[in-house]
């Protein structure tokens, strides 16, 4: 019984040393969750995968499939209940809390210096929150207008290019003359407002969140933040050359429309660009235009997807290795082919086939050097806000439900009662 106690008891403490991300001896096992979705993604994300395990015997990867729709709530549980992917994929904008609460390793110090060099600095900054690197940043969506083309010459507009783009008193022009009965110069799909709103904001000089020199941040709503929703509530309320039946849908649900002839522009993400490729009738005539510009030029908000490791992954070297080959360019630019994004390494962005006239790829490429961290970055509390304030009160502006000066109330007043929550 004494040699069978002892015997149990050195099995136990090997199991006890034994590394959680290895199975009976064998090479260390990471958990990547994906949040992949569109099929070209979903293939270039499980391809990268099989590359890997085929050169990288020691440390296998397993493919999880994951969600936009539920990731935040799905990620907090998993990590309170101690079963979190090894490495995540998630927005920068949705990092804020996780990285602050613990939850996220910190990739100072782990990251390669191939991988932080060919990266920007300020799309670094998108994933830094306080002294720490909490993801890496690796694709980014500019919004873009698309437009029917043959709409345009018939209404004889100039057409805006990255070098000369349209203010945003000029689109509101443009937008009225593009009208006419039962047609709409521009849809507005805002059924998720918030980060459209800011994200374009930036480029008429809105910031909205502002940090003290406390480091505390604080909501105020200045004349370069009014400039957007004031430009879309007037389109809708005032010209009539944007229908309020859009403004509670969500991008894909204006495309038949803007097939149909209803709409001629409609402002969208990059990668919806794939949608049209898919849907469009034959031969019909679309581009891709720049947003406006206003004082603040082409600049624009984008909370890039990135890849983190979480704070309870035992092997968070192999686990950066992994980003960093994931991450090499030429495989950086087969990710951002796979979501019809950009990607923001330098040398990927140098790759050819983003260069290229074909689908407005040129376009969205000439923007990546304007694009900037989303307002609403390194705001802690900012979920809650988003959706406890933000959403409603300017859904009920674009609405018609409330003005300008009561929009301005709701996020700085109620928007400061919830933001000094997290800022105790």
């Amino acid at each position: 019984m004494r040699t069978l106690a002892k015997a149990l008891a050195v099995l136990l403490l090997l199991a006890a040393c034994s590394s959680p991300g290895r199975r009976d001896g064998g090479p260390v096992t990471l958990r990547f969750q994906s949040l992949a979705w569109q099929q070209e993604s979903v293939a270039a994300n499980k391809e990268l995968v099989r590359e890997w395990n085929a050169t990288h015997p020691d440390v296998k990867v397993e493919y999880v499939q994951g969600s936009w729709d539920s990731v935040h709530d799905q990620l907090l549980t998993s990590f309170e209940g101690g079963e979190a992917p090894d490495v995540i994929h998630d927005a920068s904008d949705d990092l804020a809390d996780f990285a602050y609460g613990g939850y996220l390793a910190d990739l100072t110090g782990l990251l390669p210096t191939r991988l932080t060099s060919d990266i920007p600095r300020s799309s670094w900054r998108t994933a830094t929150f306080g002294p720490g690197v909490y993801g890496v940043p690796f694709l980014q969506e500019p919004r873009v207008l698309i437009a029917n083309t043959d709409r345009l010459r018939a209404a004889k507009v100039r057409i805006p290019t990255p070098e000369r783009p349209w203010s945003w008193a000029e689109f509101r022009e443009v937008a009225k003359r593009l009208s006419g009965p039962g047609k709409y110069g521009v849809a507005w799909p805002l059924k998720e407002p918030v980060s459209a709103t800011l994200n374009l904001s930036l480029s008429a000089g809105g910031q909205l969140f502002h940090r003290g020199a406390d480091g505390r941040i604080a909501v105020r709503f200045t004349e370069g933040d009014a400039v957007v929703p004031r430009t879309v509530h007037d389109q809708v309320a005032v010209d009539h050359s944007a229908p309020a039946s859009t403004l509670g849908s969500g991008g894909s649900d204006t495309l038949p429309g803007f097939f149909a002839g209803r709409y001629a522009m409609v402002p969208l993400g990059f990668s919806y660009r794939q949608q049209i490729v898919q849907q469009a009738p034959e031969g019909f005539p679309w581009a891709v235009l720049p947003a406006p510009a206003g004082a603040g030029g082409l600049a624009q908000g984008v909370s890039p997807q990135t890849l983190s490791v979480s704070a309870d992954c035992p092997h968070k070297k192999e686990a950066v290795a992994f980003i960093d080959y994931l991450l090499r360019p030429q495989n950086m630019v087969r990710l951002a082919l796979g979501d019809w994004m950009l990607p923001t390494g330098n040398r990927a962005l140098k790759d050819p086939a983003l260069h290229t006239a074909r689908n407005g790829w040129a376009t969205g490429t000439a923007l990546a050097a304007r694009l900037r961290p989303a307002p609403a970055q390194s705001v802690r509390g900012y979920p809650e806000w988003k959706d406890k304030v933000a959403t409603p009160a300017y859904q009920e502006y674009y609405s018609g439900a409330i003005d300008l000066d009561e929009l301005r109330v709701r996020l700085e007043r109620d928007g400061n009662l919830v933001l000094a929550r997290y800022q105790r």
